[in-house]
């Protein structure tokens, strides 16, 4: 059986229109309702049966599912500008980071309470490329929330692996076990979606990824 993952990816402004006069709180609370809804409406798309958040529970840590469905795996993620979201019905513990590339970050400080040593060393190697420096962070934040720990983990403690200049790769720690990864360059933005690498008679299998941007 091919393994597929679907990601789908939209501008937030076309998905969300609050009124300009809203407050910072209530701005929060209904963008937050907006992707929820939006979430619910791509998932029932491809489930062909309405999905309402009454149908999802959540883990022990947080993450969501549907309760119902346990054959469907999603995750999603949003950025200032992006939404993405990833979801399969053949691959196991799918995660997915999205991150605007024009975001203030103070990289150095990030790095040093994030980064693995072996990222930071790579990193310095690569004269610190903010590009490469949100392949990692998203994968990081990937790989976490595929495994469903999340922050339970300290993020310097996982070493992504992240190539210099290959997109893709795979990870290991003895608390998540094994995960693989690809990254997505999309021009203003990086995205990463991973997944629970698991072992067949040809080895580890690479699913299919198939990216629809809105």
């Amino acid at each position: 059986m091919t393994k597929l993952i679907h990601i789908d990816v939209s501008r937030l402004e076309q998905m969300i229109h609050l009124p300009a006069d809203l407050d910072r709180k209530a701005k929060i609370q209904q963008q937050k309702q907006a992707i929820y809804q939006f979430r619910n409406q791509l998932l029932s798309q491809h489930m062909q049966r309405e999905i309402q958040n009454t149908d999802l529970s959540k883990t022990e840590y947080g993450k969501p599912y549907l309760e119902q469905f346990p054959q469907v795996t999603f995750n999603h993620s949003h950025s200032h500008k992006h939404y993405a979201l990833a979801y399969s019905d053949t691959v196991k513990q799918v995660g997915i980071d999205i991150e605007d590339l024009d975001r203030k970050v103070r990289f150095e400080a990030l790095a040093q309470h994030a980064f693995h040593p072996d990222e930071l060393r790579h990193w310095a190697e690569m004269e610190y490329s903010e590009e490469f420096w949100f392949r990692v962070w998203t994968t990081k934040e990937a790989v976490l929330k595929a495994s469903g720990l999340g922050i339970r983990l300290s993020l310097n403690e996982l070493n992504t692996r992240v190539h210099p200049i290959q997109h893709g790769g795979m990870c290991q720690h003895e608390m998540l076990g094994s995960f693989a990864y690809q990254n997505y360059h999309l021009g203003q933005t990086m995205l990463t979606v991973a997944w629970q690498a698991e072992l067949s008679c040809r080895g580890f299998q690479w699913p299919q990824i198939q990216l629809i941007q809105h």
